[in-house]
């Protein structure tokens, strides 16, 4: 995971990077979600709708992450005083 949101606090999150960052997650989950079938006792991948209950959220995991590492790179921004190199990318004087 830490390099997965490497250099998220800069990203700009669409719904587009949401979508592909919950695929994502849903693969790495299926594959560390093993379970034994009650059945067989074989192991077996869980199914979509199995993730989805067991991790269900309006947002996954790494959205919530990369918006908490946002808001926290925010604050450090507007923290900053006016003589920071920061500063001036964000429209302050030159």
């Amino acid at each position: 995971m830490p390099v997965v949101l490497c250099g998220c606090e800069t990203w700009s999150l669409t719904l587009r990077v949401e979508r592909r960052l919950k695929l994502y997650e849903n693969r790495v989950l299926r594959i560390f979600g093993l379970k034994t079938d009650e059945v067989t006792g074989k192991w077996r991948k869980l199914q979509k709708d199995e993730l989805s209950d067991l991790y269900s959220s309006t947002y996954t995991f790494m959205v919530r992450v990369i918006k908490s590492r946002t808001m926290r790179w925010a604050g450090h921004v507007a923290r900053m005083g006016e003589r920071r190199g920061i500063y001036r990318v964000f429209g302050g004087e030159t």
